[in-house]
């Protein structure tokens, strides 16, 4: 890791992606700290590609953030929702013996399970 590294994407010149219409984001990413988040290891053909992918992610994210108006209150949901929960009305559940059929391993009518709390 380099003695000094520089927090968050830098500007640099702009792009073109060869084929493709959209602009690559001017910035510089740094694949190698990102790999090591990952846990991956990249070759520099895979480094270079992964540059260029990151680069249009963060481009496609600025033009929704352009997109945003002032005018328009945020909300999750495009249409209004109400109440979409269903009635809580009982319903008869398996059997007991049903229930415990699969389970590898059983006590007092109850699934026995290994202890992860120690006492």
């Amino acid at each position: 890791m380099p003695a000094t590294r520089r927090p968050g994407p830098i500007c640099r010149s702009p792009g073109r992606r060869p084929g493709s219409r959209l602009r690559l984001m001017a910035v510089e990413i740094d694949i190698d700290h990102v790999a090591r988040l990952a846990r991956v290891a990249l070759t520099d053909e895979e480094k270079a590609q992964l540059r260029d992918q990151l680069s249009l992610i963060l481009e496609h994210a600025a033009k929704v953030g352009e997109v945003a108006a002032d005018d328009v209150p945020p909300t999750a949901y495009a249409i209004p929702r109400a109440n979409v929960y269903r009635e809580d009305t009982p319903e008869p559940s398996l059997p007991q013996g049903e229930a415990l059929a699969n389970a590898p391993e059983q006590e007092n009518g109850r699934f026995k399970v290994v202890r992860i709390v120690e006492a």
